[in-house]
């Protein structure tokens, strides 16, 4: 009889449980234990990440993170800031002894709820919101052009249009010239930024794998965005442009940028993330031919009788959103990332 036990993870367990995320379909970046480190080191989280372990083999893992805040709650978050998150598990008997041990931890940090992010609903009689977020993404061929030709004809014209402008795509080191960018699309969004340290962080955990992509005109930053690498995927994370970057279409090829080097890396897909029903992202993405695939986010109720909804789309937050864009840029700045750590 095979005996089984659920532990937390540490430093000695990381490369284990890399391994094993690896391993599973439906592992994902999100679920590598790196994020451990960026969530306590540069955001200030608890993080309670567990696993099961079977003669000494990992055969599970649910990473769980604590956010506690005055404005937003106290929840225990399988991942924040992340599109995906939950337990991944080898068999039902390991995501049963998961669960179980989430729902203790739970009830322990007196939580108000717990929140699994999945790329499908599950079995579990939990209340489920699976009609906010939906996911982007497509296979790539190896060959750019074929690539650009499935591309809609108005995405293909922008891309163009970009090219005959005089941009091109360079790799970033650092985040020096990402970051000004990123700040000032979320504040145009009317969005918290992250601090700097979260985006140093990521790539100082996750090193090759974390990547920077910058379009330049005539040596000016116009767009630039942080992509992850994990597997045969590229997933363009967080992304931003400035107010110059419009007259030459540098968003489009940004992006386009980030697909034709994931081709000639011979990476198979582009995940292009998550976006809300609603909003022009979801639109945006929409237009460059992706069919969105609903997420299923789910809850464990414990100090609620109702799902949170802490996003955008709450018209509880419209004045607050809508004040948050008239704030000078170095207001936003400086006061965003001390509410952003906590909006997960």
């Amino acid at each position: 009889m095979r005996q089984a036990r659920v532990r937390r993870l540490g430093d000695d367990s990381a490369a284990d449980w890399d391994e094993f995320v690896s391993s599973r379909p439906d592992g994902s970046f999100f679920h590598l234990s790196g994020w451990r480190i960026v969530f306590e080191e540069s955001l200030g989280h608890r993080c309670h990440h567990l696993f099961v372990e079977r003669d000494g083999k990992i055969t599970g893992v649910l990473p769980l993170v604590h956010l506690r805040s005055r404005l937003f709650g106290n929840a225990l978050v399988s991942s924040p800031f992340c599109v995906l998150g939950g337990p991944v598990a080898e068999d039902p008997g390991c995501l049963a002894e998961l669960d179980a041990a989430a729902a203790d931890l739970a009830t322990e940090l007196g939580v108000d709820y717990l929140e699994y992010r999945l790329c499908q609903a599950s079995k579990r009689d939990w209340p489920r919101q699976d009609s906010l977020y939906a996911l982007f993404r497509r296979q790539l061929s190896p060959d750019p052009d074929a690539v650009l030709r499935s591309v809609p004809r108005k995405r293909r014209a922008m891309i163009r249009k970009a090219v005959a402008g005089g941009l091109r795509g360079v790799s970033d080191g650092g985040i020096e010239r990402f970051y000004p960018l990123f700040a000032t699309n979320v504040r145009n969004l009317g969005t918290p930024v992250l601090p700097r340290a979260y985006f140093e962080c990521l790539r100082r955990v996750f090193g090759p794998a974390c990547q920077i992509t910058t379009v330049e005109r005539s040596g000016q930053a116009l767009s630039s965005v942080l992509s992850f690498v994990f597997r045969d995927a590229i997933l363009p994370y967080h992304g931003g442009s400035g107010p110059a970057g419009r007259e030459f279409a540098a968003n489009d090829f940004m992006y386009w940028e980030v697909m034709r080097r994931a081709c000639e890396a011979g990476l198979a897909t582009f995940d292009f993330g998550r976006s809300k029903r609603g909003t022009g992202s979801f639109e945006y993405k929409s237009i460059w031919g992706f069919e969105p695939e609903p997420l299923s986010y789910e809850y464990l109720l414990l100090k609620r009788s109702s799902i949170p909804e802490i996003n955008p789309l709450n018209p509880k937050y419209r004045l607050a959103i809508s004040a948050w864009k008239r704030l000078p840029l170095p207001i936003a700045n400086w006061l965003g990332p001390r509410l952003a750590r906590n909006l997960g």
